[in-house]
């Protein structure tokens, strides 16, 4: 674990095992404040697992989780929400009954004080705060279009813009975006890779397990690669692709050898 104030989130020695199965295996990185930083590796790498353990809904069997130089562990997942630590899932967690904006206030009850609070998203009480602020938030993020609309009734791209943007109402350092690429065509991955650059440039440090490298070497700097619940490579995405462990990793030790020396596409 990295002492520096510039680390926001750090991972070390982390090891998560069900029963007699190994899914992580002694993991250490550090994500920079700041950053936007990519988790990738293969189908089964163990980086949903990873992003479970940050988030909460696991504990880790072994090694340290820590949020500005504070161990998260014995934080149950909503408390890590007020920590500063959002999430959006590879498959969409909307409400799709609800409108825009009542999606958006769900995402700002980890602020809620009472019951009577928490209630208020569901619009038994008209206009508040809530939704002042939860339009401020769609109006900032360019979707000030579709506050009143249904969300079943949007196309896929802008429920998946609208997802981010309900975990941004819980205010967080840190957002974990598992997969946000998963079923958008390519006008729609670049529509969200520059919303998501919007959002780090507002300051959100963003952490991304995607599958979809044209949007990791567009949006994330470094890249940390699992495999097999290892770490093989942390470093520049640049780069990443060249790296003989990525490349037997999603290739196998058959096709690396010949990768290096041609084209590749590590997906």
């Amino acid at each position: 674990m990295s002492g520096s104030s510039d680390v926001l989130l750090s991972l070390s020695g982390v090891w998560k095992k069900f029963g007699g199965l190994t899914v992580t295996s002694d993991v250490s990185f550090d994500v920079p404040r700041g950053a936007r930083m990519a988790l990738i590796g293969p189908n089964g790498a163990g980086k949903t697992t990873i992003f479970n353990l940050i988030s909460g809904f696991y504990e880790p069997t072994a090694g340290k989780i820590e949020l500005e130089g504070r161990s998260i562990l014995d934080y149950p997942s909503r408390k890590r929400i007020g920590l500063g630590i959002a999430r959006s899932f590879q498959n969409i967690r909307l409400m799709p009954h609800l409108s825009v904006v009542e999606n958006v206030m769900l995402g700002q009850q980890v602020h809620a004080n009472s019951v009577l609070d928490m209630l208020k998203p569901l619009s038994l009480f008209g206009r508040s705060r809530w939704r002042a602020e939860a339009e401020a938030l769609l109006e900032e993020m360019g979707l000030d279009t579709y506050p009143g609309e249904v969300v079943a009734t949007l196309p896929y791209g802008v429920r998946k813009k609208i997802e981010v943007v309900r975990a941004l109402a819980a205010r967080p350092k840190l957002l974990l975006l598992d997969e946000p690429a998963a079923g958008l065509n390519g006008a729609e991955t670049q529509s969200l890779t520059e919303f998501l650059k919007g959002i780090s440039r507002s300051g959100v440090t963003l952490l991304v397990v995607e599958h979809d490298m044209g949007l990791v070497r567009e949006l994330c700097d470094t890249a940390v690669v699992l495999n097999f619940g290892k770490k093989i490579y942390e470093g520049s995405t640049a780069h990443v692709q060249e790296d003989p462990l990525v490349l037997e990793a999603y290739l196998g030790p058959n096709h690396a050898k010949a990768a290096k020396s041609g084209a590749s596409h590590v997906a």
